[in-house]
């Protein structure tokens, strides 16, 4: 009888297909087969199993060997060629019983054989282990690629998490934490080849705004400053509330003072009116060594901030 474990998770009874070009045998297999709760499907030779095979998937094949035209193994080579993967079980039926004909049967894609004259016990023993054996391969790779679909969501979520973490929500310019990781790196790139690096401290104070109006300057301010990069591997983040910082590998002072000049003017062109807020900046350059870390560049930038206001109206802006 059918396994039950097979049983319950099958919608239907499972389906066999029957090759044989023998009318009569393929009427008595059906019988033994139908008797223990299967549905038959019925092909007279290895093309019509075929045709069978591209229309409607079995669960199990019980391919006669020796037919005229297309034999049982040269139908199973094109059975697996047709299906791949997706290839039902096939229980080879032969007269031959050397151990050259099992080899090629199992060879050609057979999943086991079993010969005539049949008996019946051992073909119901070996039709329900067949058909259980390709259920639990049919629910393994069902698993598998439940499993890779998992896979792929959960890369997909890591990859739009490190996105959200690496990104300030609001300008849309790296996050204070992705700062820290990247300033670290590019200080030791930078140590490692003696090159300068040059830090930007960008502060806004601003006059009594509600927070509507200052979240859209911040955003204004953000862009503005992006586009003001002279090169691609320039850097900006959003350091505090109302602080960018700005990192510029292989730079010196003077060019970044140029940098600063830059963002002032274009500041001034946007449509902030000037008694709303004042905006300073502080610039500090170094060689990176173990002798100097980030921080104290910050400290240094954040002291020429102290020293002099860099505000949105002023023509002549001293750079420190």
């Amino acid at each position: 009888m059918i396994n039950p474990d097979f049983q319950k998770h099958q919608n239907s009874q499972p389906q066999i297909l029957i090759v044989d070009d023998q009318k009569t045998l393929r009427l008595v297999l059906r019988k033994a087969i139908e008797k223990q709760g299967y549905q038959v499907v019925e092909a007279c030779n290895g093309q019509h199993c075929l045709d069978i095979c591209q229309k409607q998937r079995p669960d199990m094949i019980l391919l006669d060997a020796m037919m005229p035209g297309m034999n049982g193994f040269e139908c199973s080579i094109k059975l697996q060629a047709l299906m791949g993967e997706d290839c039902p079980p096939i229980l080879m039926v032969t007269v031959l019983d050397d151990q050259e004909s099992v080899e090629r049967a199992l060879r050609v894609g057979a999943s086991d054989y079993i010969t005539k004259p049949i008996n019946w016990d051992i073909l119901a023993r070996r039709v329900n282990r067949l058909l259980t054996s390709g259920w639990a391969i049919l629910e393994l790779r069902s698993q598998i690629k439940r499993e890779c679909r998992l896979t792929v969501g959960l890369e997909t979520a890591n990859r739009e998490l490190q996105s959200l973490v690496s990104s300030d929500v609001l300008t849309k310019v790296a996050s204070r934490s992705y700062f820290n990781e990247y300033s670290e790196r590019e200080w030791k790139r930078l140590q490692k080849y003696k090159l300068p690096l040059s830090l930007i401290l960008c502060k806004i104070d601003f006059s009594n705004l509600d927070y509507q109006v200052k979240d859209e300057y911040l955003r204004q301010i953000a862009d503005t400053i992006c586009n003001c990069k002279k090169r691609s591997t320039d850097f900006v983040a959003r350091y505090n509330d109302e602080e960018f910082v700005i990192i510029l590998a292989n730079t010196q002072t003077e060019e970044a003072a140029e940098v600063v000049q830059t963002i002032q003017n274009s500041i001034k062109a946007l449509d902030i009116e000037s008694k709303l807020l004042d905006i300073n900046f502080g610039i500090a350059s170094t060689i990176p060594s173990n002798e100097s870390c980030l921080l104290k560049l910050v400290k240094n930038a954040e002291k020429q901030l102290t020293i002099k206001n860099y505000c949105l109206m002023q023509q002549d802006a001293d750079v420190y």
